[in-house]
């Protein structure tokens, strides 16, 4: 075999080992669609920061964000509601339902000051659509600072229950 044919050999043996290793899929991509879902959504109103103080725990300012990912359609939040560590409602946030427009957010906030949720507070937020939309990204973003120091970090919601589109 000749240099240029082993050359040759070589990048058809490289090409073909490239499609075995990373089969490529023909599919696009598809993203899943909803028409409501429940969701849970943990929040902290406060930490213990420091091993130190254990009486006095580091009070946060809760934010629960709620964004519509969808670019064309709209989806109506029908529930919004804080529940404190051990399960018991607190606040209905939301006092009718409200329609977030493609692309929109919102967000509802328990001030630093307000301690009843402790640190296992949370929210179950309810939203539906007509049409089907994309998954909202709804999280729980806290914040607090205390003389010179800060802290901040995000939450995840979990799906209780929903209606995929089909």
């Amino acid at each position: 075999m000749t240099t240029k044919n082993l050359s040759r050999f070589s990048i058809l043996l490289l090409t073909f080992s490239l499609f075995c290793l990373y089969p490529q899929d023909s599919r696009a991509l598809t993203v899943e669609r909803w028409l409501a879902q429940t969701v849970y959504v943990p929040i902290y109103s406060h930490i213990y920061a420091d091993s130190r103080f254990k009486d006095k725990p580091f009070q946060l300012t809760a934010i629960v964000s709620i964004r519509n990912t969808d670019m064309n359609n709209p989806f109506t939040l029908e529930k919004v509601d804080y529940y404190d560590s051990h399960g018991k409602l607190l606040q209905h946030y939301l006092e009718k339902p409200l329609l977030i427009a493609p692309l929109a957010s919102t967000r509802y906030i328990v001030p630093e000051s307000d301690t009843l949720g402790g640190s296992g507070a949370k929210f179950i937020v309810r939203w539906s659509s007509k049409e089907s939309v994309t998954e909202p990204i709804i999280e729980g973003v806290m914040i607090g600072t205390k003389m010179q120091q800060g802290i901040s970090f995000v939450t995840n919601s979990q799906v209780l229950s929903g209606t995929i589109a089909d």
